[in-house]
C-alpha cells in the first residue's frame, strides 16, 4: 500500500460503516449492548497499539463533553492554552510548548481533526502516524492469528482517528491536549481517559437520541460519564432537571462540579472581547472555556490564576485566547462580489435556531428593516441523516419570529451532501452511512422542498443533486440581480446550514471554484 495522505484517507474511508450495516446493527443489537462494549473494545484496541490508557495521563488533558458548542470551547481552551506555550528549549519544567486538540468533524480535510498548536496535522504528518497506527494493528492481528487483510482487525472510523490522535500527541510530545468528546460521554471511545486535568459539560439538548436517549435527563447522565473522581468539572447551565441529574453523577464520582456563570468581561453586546467564532451564544461557551483553562493551568502550575477568575477582569492572556481563537464553519461569513455567504451548521433544533438567530441578527444589522424586507435572500440546506422537515421548520419559524416576515428567503436550495457533479465528493469527505438510494433520488431534498412550498409558499424551491449545482446556483441568481440593480447594492445573503457535512463540502466548493470575481 502507498504511503500518501490520499492512501490514508482512502483506507480511512474503508472504515466506516456503510449504511445496510448500520441499519442491521441497529435491529439486531441493543443500544446498551453497543455501548457497553465501547470502552472494552477501545482498551484492547489501545493494548494492539502498544498503549494502555494509563499513558494517556502523560497528555495533560482537558476531556469536553456536550450538545452544542462542544467543539468551539474545546477550540477556546485550546486558544487560551496556548498564549501559555514557550519555546522548545524553554527551561521551565512547568511551561507548556504543545498543545493538542482533537475535534469532530472535520470540514474539508480530516488533518483537521488532529491539531498541535492550533494547526491541522500537514498531510505527512497524517499519513506516517495514520500508517504507524495500521501497521501495528496488522502487527497485533498476526500475533493474535487473525487475517490482518480483513477490517475487523481494524476500528471504525471515528474510533481509528481517536487511536491516532492519542499516538500522535504522545509521539510528539505535547505537553496538553483538549479531546472532544465524539457522541455522549459515558461510552463514548475517548472515555478511556482515566485522570484529565480538568473535565467541561457544554450546552446539552436532544440529539442522537439511538444512542443516548430521548430526554434531556438520559443525555445529561450520558455526559456526565466523563467526570472523573477528584477532577474538578465545569458545565454551562443546564435545564434544572439536566443540572440535577449532573450533580447526582458528580457526587456518586466524588466529582467537584461547577456550573459556570456568565463572566462578566464575556455578556453580549456589552463586552469588550470580541471573540474568535461569531455568535452570541459562543459567551456562554467562552465563560466555561476559561473556568476549564484556568482549572488547568492551577492544577499544571503553569500560571498562578486566580480562584476567582470568573468575577475578577481578564488576565489578557486569557483574553487573546479568546480572541484569536478559530473554528471554520461556525457563524463564518465569506465575501464574493456577489454573494456574502453566512455559514453555521446546524444540526439540531437548538443549534438550528442559533444559526436563525445568527443570521437574523446579520440581516438586520446589514441593512435597515425596509430594505432587508425586499433583498433577494437564499437558504442552501440539507440535513440527510436526522429528522430534516423538523429542522428547516425550526429555521423558519426562528427567523419568521426574529425578522417579523414569513418569507425569510426569497429562495430555498435544498442538495445533497456530495460536493462535486463530475467529480463526487471529495475523498475526505466521502460518507457511506447515509442510504444510497436517498441520495440517488433526492428523497430527502425533494421532501423538503416540498415541507418548504407548504409553509411559505412565496419562496422559490430548487433542488439539486450537489453542492457545487446550489453554489452555481445562488452565484448565478446573484449576479443577475448585480446587473438589474445599484452597482453599489449589497451582496445578496445566503445562508449556508444543516448538515457540518454540508457545510464542509461548501467550504471545499467555494475555495476549490472560487467566483472569479471574488473579493
Amino acid at each position: 500500500m502507498a504511503r500518501s495522505y490520499e492512501a490514508a484517507i482512502g483506507a480511512l474511508n474503508s472504515l466506516q460503516t456503510n449504511f445496510a450495516i448500520v441499519e442491521e446493527l441497529r435491529k439486531s443489537t441493543s443500544r446498551e449492548d453497543m455501548n457497553k462494549r465501547s470502552l472494552p473494545e477501545t482498551i484492547e484496541w489501545l493494548r494492539r497499539i502498544g498503549y494502555k490508557p494509563s499513558d494517556l495521563d502523560r497528555l495533560n488533558l482537558v476531556h469536553v463533553a456536550g450538545t452544542k458548542g462542544k467543539g468551539s470551547t474545546s477550540a477556546f481552551i485550546s486558544s487560551i492554552l496556548s498564549q501559555y506555550t514557550q519555546p522548545e528549549n524553554a527551561p521551565s519544567t512547568r511551561t507548556l510548548h504543545r498543545i493538542g486538540l482533537y475535534t469532530s468533524p472535520h470540514l474539508r480535510f480530516a488533518r483537521e481533526r488532529i491539531k498541535i498548536n492550533n494547526e491541522p496535522l500537514t498531510e505527512e504528518q497524517f499519513a506516517q502516524y495514520f500508517f504507524e497506527v495500521w501497521d501495528r494493528l496488522d502487527a497485533a492481528a498476526k500475533a493474535a492469528g487473525e487475517d490482518p487483510s480483513s477490517l475487523r482487525t481494524k476500528p471504525q472510523y471515528f474510533r481509528y482517528l481517536t487511536l491516532m490522535a492519542f499516538h500522535t500527541y504522545l509521539s510528539e510530545g505535547v505537553d496538553a491536549a483538549v479531546i472532544e468528546c465524539g457522541i455522549g460521554g459515558e461510552y463514548d471511545c475517548t472515555n478511556v481517559i482515566e485522570k484529565p486535568m480538568v473535565a467541561a459539560i457544554t450546552s446539552l439538548g436532544i440529539d442522537h437520541t439511538a444512542m443516548l436517549g430521548t430526554t434531556i435527563e438520559k443525555i445529561a447522565w450520558h455526559k456526565g460519564g466523563i467526570m472523573k473522581e477528584g477532577v474538578r468539572a465545569f458545565s454551562a447551565p443546564q435545564a434544572p432537571s439536566a443540572e440535577e441529574v449532573l450533580a447526582e453523577r458528580a457526587a456518586a464520582r466524588n466529582t467537584p462540579l461547577t456550573i459556570v456563570s456568565q463572566h462578566p468581561d464575556l455578556r453580549p453586546n456589552t463586552s469588550q472581547v470580541k471573540l474568535g467564532l461569531a455568535g452570541d451564544f459562543q459567551y456562554t461557551n467562552a465563560s466555561v472555556a476559561v473556568a476549564a483553562a484556568a482549572e488547568f493551568l492551577r492544577k499544571t502550575g503553569v500560571a498562578q490564576i486566580s480562584e476567582n477568575i470568573m468575577s475578577e477582569p481578564l488576565p489578557e492572556k486569557f483574553k487573546a485566547g479568546l480572541t484569536q481563537a478559530r473554528l471554520g464553519g461556525r457563524c463564518e461569513t465569506r465575501f464574493e462580489k456577489n454573494v456574502s455567504w453566512y455559514i453555521d451548521g446546524g444540526h439540531t433544533l437548538e443549534s438550528i435556531r442559533l444559526a436563525g438567530q445568527w443570521f437574523a441578527s446579520r440581516i438586520q444589522a446589514d441593512s435597515s428593516s425596509d430594505i432587508a424586507a425586499k433583498k433577494t435572500r437564499v437558504l442552501i440546506f440539507n440535513q440527510q441523516t436526522r429528522d430534516s422537515e423538523a429542522l428547516a421548520r425550526a429555521l423558519h419559524e426562528t427567523l419568521s419570529d426574529a425578522l417579523q416576515s414569513g418569507t425569510p428567503f426569497t429562495h430555498a436550495l435544498f442538495c445533497t451532501n456530495v460536493t462535486y457533479k463530475q467529480a463526487g465528493f471529495r475523498p475526505d469527505l466521502v460518507s457511506m452511512n447515509t442510504n444510497a438510494d436517498d441520495v440517488e433520488l433526492l428523497r430527502v431534498q425533494k421532501s423538503l422542498a416540498a415541507a418548504w412550498n407548504e409553509i411559505d409558499p412565496t419562496a422559490q424551491t430548487q433542488v439539486f443533486g450537489t453542492i457545487e449545482e446550489a453554489v452555481d446556483f445562488a452565484r448565478d441568481l446573484a449576479a443577475q440581480e448585480r446587473k438589474v440593480m445599484n452597482q453599489d447594492e449589497a451582496p445578496v445573503m445566503t445562508l449556508v446550514t444543516g448538515s457540518i457535512h454540508l457545510v464542509g463540502g461548501f467550504l471545499d466548493v467555494i475555495e476549490t471554484k472560487p467566483y472569479s470575481e471574488a473579493v
